[in-house]
């Protein structure tokens, strides 16, 4: 991203620029921006040259290490913003002993690694890490400059953050599962960004006493300070959650085998959450939070809207033909699938044939499927309190070919493993249980409610996935998940752009159901299916 001269807030107040303000307005502006030539001299275009890349590299550079905020400021394209940010690596963050050494550089852009002590009363720690940088030209001053960017200081930092060392925001935590089984992101890594939501959230109420350490300080409220360096360790307050160290181990082994997946189980009689993992999402907890397209796997849904309005039944009437048009637009089956104008509801799921929900979009109410999703399943209202961030789902009520396209959970229908583990929880109990990773009674905070499917829909909606499961298009991965009541549902997903479908699944095993998502993957069964597969055998 190139910038010029950059509007100024200096010293908290606003400071509008306008014609008549005179030399002095102009250089303040000047100064933000780096300077620029008053003569009218003519200012350089174009890139920086090789030269100019090293000369403001080595600049800024020897800036920062002497601890020079407003000089290594002047270095950049955003001094305003860059300046009390260097300040703070200082007075802040507490860091001394700045050793900066530069890498090759690759046109503009320069690598480097950063060496540093941080020290706060009495104690010392070294700090180092890797960063690169980008020297572009100045559009008002024609100067090669930093381009300024939070990264620069420490790649881990986003607009709004701040280093800071210091007392611990939250006292440490030792989070167990529901046997007391201590739970480390060194054992199991998808937790650590979790880990980190409960300290912050429930640090204080666990009992221990905070540390001292640098960590990066977020701006966003619902994400808990990123620790770099612990000087003193606090005191842990023990905190137990719903999961199971047994689930949590083969979920984290299973998203290991795609490169962008996640998986949830919960235990459907109580909503409790056994175990949660993401593989190739970085910090973001998919799982929890992804907003995607769930494929046939809101089918389940879509059956239970059709069977609560009276529509059919698992052994009524659902046609699988060919291909099937609403307003204007066209549905086809997966390759491959033959077509049935005899078939029942059951065996239309059981295949995953879309036509067979396309032809009855016109036999539901456009908010037939938000209301079913919403008063049934407990989803997209938005209360969901999990005792960490969490997505409800969505399932808005919409018109045109999007009435038919949610029913196949497409068009704008949005859900995470998460609501989709909730969705199979709710079907075979028929009670909807809000998950929750901690226990309710930690904090009393008010769950989210829904009235539930009646005795008749729930046994045929388990019929239906029993029979997906056994003879339908999860057989084969479900085939050995163990003994017990199975069932289970499919899914992928077309995503604008992608040329691979999402692969969804989800399954229940007894007392245990579970969803996954692959991106990208292909068929239901061939990714996220053995990843469900694994966490139900898992939790035997």
């Amino acid at each position: 991203m190139r910038k010029g001269a950059k509007t100024a807030i200096v010293g908290g107040v606003f400071a509008v620029m306008v014609g008549g303000a005179g030399y002095g307005a102009f250089n303040i502006v000047s100064a933000i921006a780096g300077g620029s030539d008053a003569r009218g001299e003519t200012v350089k275009t174009g890139p920086p040259s090789g030269d100019e890349v090293k000369e403001t590299s080595e600049k800024f550079f020897a800036a920062w290490e002497q601890g020079k905020a407003a000089k290594a400021a002047e270095y950049t394209n955003n001094a305003g913003v860059a300046q009390p940010l260097f300040a703070g690596y200082r007075t802040e963050a507490h860091l001394t002993d700045v050793k900066i050494t530069p890498g090759t550089p690759s046109g503009g852009t320069v690598p480097f690694s950063v060496a540093a002590t941080v020290s706060y009363e009495g104690k010392s720690k070294p700090l180092s890490y890797k960063s690169e940088l980008t020297v572009v030209r100045g559009d008002t001053t024609g100067r090669a400059l930093v381009d300024w960017e939070p990264t620069v200081l420490h790649p881990d930092l986003a607009e709004g953050d701040s280093l800071v060392t210091g007392e611990a925001a939250s006292p440490p935590i030792e989070a167990v599962d529901r046997n007391g089984t201590v739970l480390t992101e060194e054992k199991y890594p998808s937790l650590g960004p979790i880990l980190d939501q409960l300290r912050k959230k429930y640090g204080d109420s666990a009992g221990g006493t905070p540390g001292v350490e640098l960590a990066i300080r977020s701006s966003d409220e619902e994400a808990g300070d990123k620790t770099l360096v612990t000087l003193a360790k606090g005191e842990p307050g023990k905190l137990t959650t719903t999961l199971s160290a047994g689930a949590q181990a083969a979920a984290e082994k299973a998203v290991k085998e795609y490169s962008k997946s996640s998986v949830v189980a919960v235990k459907p009689s109580t909503g409790e959450v056994l175990a949660v993992a993401n593989h190739g999402f970085g910090e973001f907890n998919a799982a929890f939070q992804g907003q995607l397209a769930p494929g046939s796997t809101m089918k389940i849904v879509s059956a239970a809207t059709l069977i609560d309005n009276g529509i059919t039944t698992a052994t009524g009437p659902a046609p699988c033909p060919a291909d099937a048009t609403w307003q204007s637009q066209t549905f086809k089956n997966i390759e491959g699938m033959k077509p049935n104008d005899n078939a029942t509801l059951s065996e239309s799921f059981a295949l995953s044939c879309n036509t067979a929900f396309v032809k009855y979009a016109d036999e539901v109410k456009v908010d037939s499927l938000t209301k079913e999703a919403q008063e049934r399943f407990g989803l997209g209202q938005d209360n969901w309190k999990t005792g960490i961030a969490s997505f409800d789902g969505s399932v808005p009520a919409s018109g045109g070919p999007d009435t038919a396209a949610n029913m196949l959970g497409q068009g704008e229908i949005q859900m995470s493993p998460l609501n989709m583990a909730s969705v199979t929880a709710t079907a075979i109990t028929g009670a909807f249980r809000q998950p929750v990773i901690v226990p309710q009674s930690l904090d009393d905070r008010e769950l989210a409610a829904a009235k539930g499917l009646d005795a008749g829909t729930v046994a045929q909606l388990r019929q239906m996935m029993n029979r997906t499961a056994v003879s339908g298009t999860a057989a084969k991965v479900m085939g050995d998940v163990g003994g017990g009541s199975i069932g289970a549902k499919t899914g992928s997903a077309e995503v604008d752009g992608r040329k691979t479908s999402d692969s969804w699944f989800t399954g229940y095993r007894d007392d245990i159901a579970a969803a996954a998502m692959a991106q990208e993957a292909g068929r239901g069964g061939d990714a996220a299916g053995p990843i469900v597969a694994a966490v139900l055998r898992a939790s035997a």
